[in-house]
């Protein structure tokens, strides 16, 4: 219900006068500044001043990209580097976004200096080095503000690993498993990183442990279906299952029990499910293929539901826990 509402309920029912409506108002704090006005509003100002620092420092440089030459142009990019940190060391209050802009700065620098002397090295190479490098920073600022864009920086890093040590195509083969397995435990590994059992060493908040769990899923669940469609069914399918109900069962307690990622892993689940029953259905050419897709479709519908059903269950049994314990 509508607390303003049920305030003017109250008024009315009782007969208060202005004065006292005032001060039960005043009660009700509807008259305070929202607390997360106050607590995400700086924050994201600092954010979009950053991010404007960043696209002029982009914009001077592409504008002049010709006068500076190549000593120029490395002096602007470590310059930059170097503004930034020093900035971040001694502004507390900005020291997530320009920390920010060093990280994207780090990535810009490798990126021109693999350009420019043609080093020959892959680009999960480049990734990879620029997550380690920037790896120190996140922890030391302990902001997903740096986490998030770091946890998209490493899954590159994976997903190009796995394309180079897989022939440089997107291949799934039975051979490949090995190599898909090791990606896998790697994105595992930065889903645990970014999870709660961690966050008193890293700091990671919940958006980084969201972008994780999403790039994990979206990795695992597109490896699976590759190995599912493939000419032979690839054990990466089976795998694939098994990985994301590992997953599913970890984010189930409530000490790491997060919405959104236990949501996500359920998703990809029911896509490896729906996807397994559709290959099943049609490998057959014989008998009615409509009634096969509506069959698909209500067992689609019927395993959504439950999941939904099941997350939500769970997360008020959680909500219930904890306000029996405060």
């Amino acid at each position: 219900m509508d607390l303003r509402l049920a305030l003017h309920e109250l008024e009315a029912a009782h007969g208060l006068d202005d004065g006292a409506s005032r001060r039960l108002q005043a009660l009700a704090g509807l008259g305070d500044e929202p607390r997360a006005l106050k607590r995400w509003l700086p924050l994201g100002l600092a954010v979009l001043a950053a991010a404007l620092l960043g696209l002029g420092l982009i914009f001077w440089i592409a504008a002049n990209w010709e006068t500076l030459g190549r000593f120029g142009r490395f002096a602007v990019l470590q310059g930059a580097i170097v503004a930034m940190g020093i900035g971040a060391l001694a502004r507390t209050a900005w020291r997530a976004p320009l920390a920010l802009v060093v990280l994207l700065a780090t990535g810009a620098l490798f990126a021109y200096f693999g350009q420019t002397y043609q080093t020959g090295a892959d680009p999960w190479q480049l990734f990879a080095l620029w997550a380690a490098l920037a790896l120190p920073l996140a922890l030391a600022v302990r902001s997903d503000l740096l986490w998030a864009p770091w946890t998209l920086v490493a899954f590159v890093a994976i997903a190009l690993w796995i394309h180079a040590h897989t022939g440089h195509r997107w291949r799934v083969e039975p051979d490949d498993l090995a190599v898909h397995l090791l990606g896998w435990a790697a994105a595992g590994a930065i889903v645990l990183a970014m999870s709660a059992l961690a966050r008193r060493f890293t700091g990671a908040g919940v958006w980084a442990l969201r972008t994780a769990v999403t790039l994990a899923v979206v990795v695992i669940t597109s490896t699976a279906l590759a190995g599912l469609f493939s000419r032979s069914v690839a054990t990466h399918y089976g795998f694939g299952l098994l990985v994301l109900a590992a997953l599913a069962a970890a984010f189930v307690p409530r000490r790491s029990f997060d919405v959104f990622a236990l949501s996500a892993v359920a998703l990809g689940l029911n896509t490896l499910a729906v996807a397994g029953l559709g290959r099943l259905l049609f490998e057959n050419t014989h008998g009615d293929p409509i009634g096969r897709l509506f069959l698909l479709g209500a067992l689609a519908a019927g395993m959504l539901a439950a999941s939904v059903n099941g997350v939500l269950r769970l997360a008020r049994a959680h909500a219930a826990a904890e306000g029996a314990t405060a």
